[in-house]
């Protein structure tokens, strides 16, 4: 039982942290940064490390690791607002990772789309 409460509990913060990551986003004085889309949150080891999953459909190569870069300075800004937003004791460490997810999605709508006026 102690295993399923701490499943429940990491969900709520996975989902707390997706909730509350756009507007810390929003709230940097860089108009890019504030313009990413935040897919999904993973957290492990409890609450401190959390792997967020951001949308890659608009950024190049070179431009996604310029903005990692980025968010990587501003991360001190995002955990005050994470901890001031949640009233958290501890923030987790941050691993931006730009996910190709949505990209798929969209290839695969298109495949079914395909497929059918191929049959029907």
């Amino acid at each position: 039982m102690p295993r399923l409460s701490k499943s429940i509990k990491l969900a709520r913060a996975e989902s707390l942290l997706k909730e509350v990551l756009p507007q810390a986003l929003a709230s940097l004085d860089d108009e890019e940064l504030a313009g990413l889309v935040v897919l999904d949150v993973r957290c492990a080891r409890g609450k401190y490390d959390a792997k967020v999953y951001l949308d890659k459909s608009f950024y190049s190569e070179k431009e996604q690791n310029e903005l990692k870069k980025r968010l990587k300075k501003a991360s001190g800004t995002l955990k005050a607002y994470i901890l001031n937003a949640t009233g958290w004791y501890r923030c987790p460490e941050f691993h931006f990772i730009f996910d190709d997810e949505v990209e798929k999605m969209i290839h695969l709508e298109k495949l079914f789309k395909q497929i059918e006026k191929e049959i029907g």
